[in-house]
């Protein structure tokens, strides 16, 4: 999996040390970059995710890898109480706090620093649990998905956006293309970290993706796992429950 790429191959430390410290970096150019490296499509993939968790009617979200808090802003549409946005680069958080006030949101959305594999939570403590664009940066794929079980009340939904790879040709050359030269090319005009869109587009080739991913939630113990790919398959929405 993709636990042995890390964004600056730095053996002396841990793969979540070195993607805080990419994403710190990145952060104050990260949303108008990936709108642009996604054709603004990863908008209309979003606006999906949140339409799935209000249709649950919970009243806790937990948004993880929740960046500069896309996502969580998105999910204050479900009516949740309480919208919690946890990430590990206090950067990304930084930026997202900064979008939260402006939208008069700060009573809806806490924005937390904390580590997915180490969730700050009792046990069946959320209604809803999200992840957009994040797992393939868990340093232990397992111990994170078991975490996010753990604080997952029984019945709740659990919703992955995450990137996948087109399987027909000739969208699985394009993409292959796009993905290994356009994204890092992108990346290196537009951000001052010059490993950080490479690191993203080779993690995203190494996801298990579509039923192999499937299989290792169900390993987990989640139940009613689904996939649905997106775009002719760039993107994936996976759902489950507890």
């Amino acid at each position: 999996m993709s636990g042995k790429i890390t964004p600056y191959n730095d053996t002396s430390r841990s793969k979540k040390e070195q993607v805080a410290e990419m994403f710190d970096t990145i952060s104050q150019n990260y949303d108008g970059l990936n709108r642009v490296i996604s054709f603004g499509i990863d908008v209309k993939w979003r606006k999906k995710v949140v339409n799935i968790v209000s249709n649950t009617k919970p009243e806790r979200v937990l948004d993880i890898a929740t960046g500069t808090g896309d996502l969580a802003i998105n999910l204050a549409q479900s009516k949740a109480k309480e919208i919690i946005g946890l990430d590990i680069s206090a950067g990304m958080l930084e930026v997202g706090k900064q979008k939260i006030k402006a939208k008069n949101l700060d009573t809806v959305i806490s924005m937390v620093q904390a580590d997915s594999e180490n969730l700050p939570y009792e046990d069946n403590y959320f209604d809803a649990i999200t992840v957009a664009f994040g797992v393939r940066n868990f340093e232990h794929l397992e111990k994170g998905l078991a975490e996010i079980y753990r604080v997952l009340k029984p019945g709740g939904v659990f919703v992955v956006l995450e990137t996948s790879i087109p399987t027909k040709t000739p969208y699985k050359q394009g993409y292959k293309f796009y993905s290994s030269y356009i994204l890092p090319t992108i990346g290196k005009l537009f951000s001052k970290d010059k490993s950080a869109y490479s690191y993203l587009s080779e993690s995203a080739a190494a996801f298990p993706y579509g039923e192999a991913f499937n299989n290792i939630l169900k390993k987990i113990g989640f139940i009613e796992v689904q996939d649905a790919p997106q775009t002719l398959g760039v993107a994936t929405i996976y759902t489950a429950t507890k």
